[in-house]
């Protein structure tokens, strides 16, 4: 699903057939001031060059604006240096502590309704108009109102075209938990969007 549209100026992604936008305003990798070939910092620097926008992407589908989303994924892998452990710091690793750092933004900001709030409150500005687009700053709105576990859900299966089995393991739950809640997911968010119903309403 995910397509990266090669050329200058900011980076475009396919989004169901619009695009999503990221401006090419973060800071550069954080790079120690000696490489040595082979030496794990030379894997995360070649890591964060690599996915960079990736996971920033995600992060802004999961906390809503981009200034937090490059804060997550900065701080991530600064505390990756000098943890990185070959072999095991993967991108599926990578991911899930861009997850757990979202979770604990969103809990700092207490509650689903103030979320929500914010989320909206951006949907006006210009940061995010250029971010998104103008025909899916909704679909922000709408993934905002979303139960957490629904949000990252769905965000990392159809906005990720992540497979059942990475997004199990991302989550720390059973792929029929994955397939079931992101089922729950879509179908609330069409809601949202005005399109369909959610017929039971309830959180995951």
């Amino acid at each position: 699903m995910e397509k990266q549209r090669i050329g200058g100026g900011p980076r475009s992604y396919d989004m169901d057939g619009e695009t999503l936008r990221l401006t090419e305003r973060v800071p550069q990798a954080p790079t120690p001031s000696v490489l040595i070939p082979g030496s794990p910092d030379v894997e995360v620097v070649a890591l964060y060059r690599d996915h960079r926008l990736h996971l920033v992407r995600l992060a802004v589908l999961l906390v809503g604006d981009q200034e937090t989303a490059e804060d997550i994924v900065q701080d991530v892998f600064a505390r990756l240096h000098g943890k990185w452990r070959p072999g095991v710091t993967t991108l599926a690793y990578v991911r899930t502590c861009v997850l757990n750092a979202a979770r604990s933004v969103l809990r700092r900001r207490a509650v689903a309704l103030r979320r929500t709030e914010r989320v909206t409150d951006l949907v006006d500005s210009a940061e995010t108009a250029a971010l998104v687009g103008e025909s899916r700053r909704e679909v922000l709105v709408a993934l905002g109102r979303l139960p957490r576990r629904q949000r990252e859900a769905l965000v990392l299966r159809y906005y990720l075209d992540l497979p059942e089995s990475e997004i199990a393991e991302i989550m720390r739950v059973r792929r029929s938990t994955v397939r079931s809640t992101t089922a729950r997911a879509l179908a609330r968010l069409l809601r949202e969007l005005g399109d369909g119903q959610d017929e039971s309403g309830e959180d995951v």
